[in-house]
C-alpha cells in the first residue's frame, strides 16, 4: 500500500474526471465573477460586505450560494423578500463552467507533461474569466476597469515567462519576450486605430432635447441622461468641445446667447477667455453640442494589450481585424433591429470574441491564412 501512495499520480485519474473539475470549478469562479462584474464598475469592494441580496441586504449563507443550483431552485428570487434576481447570474456562471470545460478539453491533451497541460489549461481559464468580465461590465457600462486590463497584462506577461507553453515556445525568456511583444503590438495597433479615428470622425453633434441644461465640472461633462468624463472627450490638447448657450452661468456672472468653445488648455466664452482650471462649476442651456469624438476608448487600448499578452502579436492581429468583422455585423444588426443608429457602441465584447475564437481556432486560422 505505501508503494502504491507513493507512485500516485494525478494524472492517473480519467480524463474526463478533469473535464468534471474544470466545470464544476468554472461554475464557482462564475459566481465570483458575477460580484466583479456587480461590484468594479461601482467601485466596490470584492471582499466586503459578503454577498447579499441588493433589494433587501439580505446576507446570502453558504448553503444559499450553491453555483448554477440555487438560482433554478429559488426560481430567480431572493428567499428573503422574493425580489427577482437577475437571470445573469445563472447564465455568467453557467458560461464560465462552460468555457472552463472547453479549456480543458482543447489544452488538457496537448503535451505528455500533466502538469504543464493542466496548467495551460488553467492559465487560459483565468484569461477567459477576465474576458468574460470586460465584456458585461463594457456591455453595460460602456467602461473596462484597470484592474482587467492593466491586472490582465501583467498576468499575461506572468504566465508567459513562468509558462513559456502558452505561446507555444521552450525557454522561459522566450516566453516573456512573446508576452510582451504581444501587449506592445496589441496596444499600440489599437491605439494606432484610436488616432486615424480621430483624425478622420474626431467630431460628434450631440442633439439636446429643446433646450437643455449641461453641466460642466471639475472632472466630468454631465448631459441629461450621461456623464462623460473628461478624460474619454480631451486625448490631444487641441480637442474642443463646442456649443452655442442661450444662457450660460459661472458661479459669479452670467452670459445671454453666447458661443462656448471648452478645450484642455482654454475656456473660451464669446470674447472672454479663461483657464479651465479657474472655472469649477459651469451650466448652460443649449439644443446642441459639438464633443471630440474617438473611433475607441484607451480602455480598449488597455484590453488589446492583455489579450497580446497571453495570445501573442499573431493573436493581437487577429483580434483586431476579426473584431472590426464582427463590429461591423454587430452593428449592422443592432441598426435594423433598432431602426436607429446607436452612438454607443461598447467594443471590449467584439475584442474578447474575437480572441476566443483565435484561442480556440488558431490552427484552423493559421492554416487558412498560410494555404496556398
Amino acid at each position: 500500500m505505501a508503494g502504491d501512495a507513493q507512485t500516485f499520480s494525478w494524472a492517473l485519474l480519467p480524463f474526463h474526471f478533469w473535464s468534471a473539475v474544470y466545470f464544476l470549478f468554472g461554475g464557482v469562479v462564475g459566481s465570483f465573477l458575477n460580484v466583479c462584474i456587480y461590484r468594479m464598475p461601482r467601485d466596490l469592494s470584492l471582499a466586503h460586505p459578503p454577498s447579499h441580496c441588493p433589494h433587501c441586504k439580505y446576507a446570502i449563507p453558504f448553503y444559499l450560494n450553491v453555483p448554477l443550483v440555487t438560482w433554478v431552485m429559488l426560481r430567480g428570487r431572493c428567499k428573503n423578500c422574493g425580489a427577482p434576481i437577475s437571470v445573469r447570474y445563472l447564465l455568467v456562471e453557467l458560461l464560465t463552467g462552460l468555457v472552463f470545460l472547453a479549456c480543458w478539453l482543447r489544452f488538457g491533451r496537448t503535451g505528455d507533461d500533466f502538469a504543464v497541460t493542466a496548467m495551460l489549461a488553467f492559465s487560459f481559464c483565468m484569461f477567459l474569466a477576465g474576458l468574460i468580465v470586460a465584456t458585461f461590465i463594457d456591455m453595460e457600462h460602456y467602461i473596462i476597469p484597470d484592474e482587467i486590463t492593466y491586472g490582465g497584462a501583467v498576468l499575461g506577461a506572468g504566465l508567459s515567462l513562468a509558462l513559456p507553453a502558452l505561446h507555444g515556445v521552450e525557454t522561459h525568456a522566450a516566453g516573456l519576450r512573446e508576452g510582451l511583444i504581444g501587449a506592445a503590438v496589441g496596444a499600440g495597433l489599437v491605439y494606432g486605430v484610436l488616432r486615424l479615428g480621430k483624425l478622420l470622425f474626431g467630431r460628434q453633434q450631440i442633439q439636446l432635447p429643446g433646450e437643455s441644461c449641461v453641466v460642466f465640472t471639475e472632472t466630468a461633462l454631465h448631459l441629461p441622461d450621461q456623464v462623460i468624463p473628461y478624460e474619454e472627450l480631451f486625448y490631444r490638447r487641441t480637442d474642443t468641445i463646442s456649443f452655442r448657450a442661450r444662457r450660460l452661468e459661472l458661479i459669479d456672472r452670467s452670459y445671454w446667447d453666447v458661443v462656448v468653445k471648452l478645450s484642455p488648455e482654454a475656456l473660451k466664452i464669446g470674447a472672454h477667455e479663461f483657464t479651465p482650471e479657474s472655472v469649477v462649476h459651469l451650466e448652460a442651456l443649449t439644443s446642441e453640442l459639438t464633443v471630440p469624438r474617438e473611433a475607441m476608448g484607451l480602455g480598449d487600448v488597455k484590453f488589446m494589450a492583455a489579450i497580446g499578452a497571453f495570445l501573442g502579436w499573431e493573436g493581437a492581429v487577429f483580434a483586431l481585424l476579426a473584431s472590426s468583422v464582427l463590429g461591423a455585423a454587430g452593428g449592422m444588426t443592432a441598426l435594423l433591429l433598432r431602426h436607429r443608429a446607436s452612438s454607443r457602441i461598447p467594443y471590449g465584447p467584439y475584442l474578447a470574441a474575437a480572441a476566443v475564437l483565435w484561442l480556440f481556432g488558431r490552427h484552423f486560422f493559421m492554416g487558412w491564412l498560410v494555404a496556398p
